[in-house]
């Protein structure tokens, strides 16, 4: 395994800039709702995923990864311990090339599934903290 202060930047900085938020809906009081403003500030699309599909911060939502019509780059994992596992795994399915598990999120067999896979992935930190922080 690589640093993973290396893998945070390049998943910020290089490897896309379409991010799939997983758990991302309009409720403004879920971490999802401003973590995706962060993104979009700094120049990220950001997709919402989540079994409403709502319209978030202006871009249409879906009820799933596989639902998505075009390539992520990036899926961003909002929702539990228990759940984020087969989120990462539609991510590979998916051909992301990138899965992050925000705060508290930790599943280390999906983490080996996804980076044997070939992608790369963080686990239990968030972007919005990380991106300003690249500076």
């Amino acid at each position: 395994m690589g640093n993973e202060k290396d893998t945070v930047r390049q998943i910020l900085t290089e490897l896309g800039d379409t991010w799939a938020v997983v758990g991302l809906s309009n409720n403004q009081d879920r971490a999802a709702y401003g973590v995706a403003q962060v993104l979009q500030r700094y120049g990220k699309r950001v997709v919402p995923v989540h079994p409403k599909a709502e319209t978030v911060h202006g871009e249409q939502g879906y009820p799933s990864l596989e639902a998505i019509p075009f390539d992520v780059d990036v899926v961003d994992v909002f929702v539990n311990s228990e759940l984020a596992g087969a989120v990462a795994d539609e991510a590979v399915a998916k051909g992301a090339k990138a899965v992050w598990f925000q705060l508290g999120v930790v599943d280390e067999a999906a983490y080996d599934r996804t980076t044997e896979a070939g992608l790369e992935m963080v686990m239990n930190r968030c972007p919005a903290i990380e991106i300003p922080a690249l500076g």
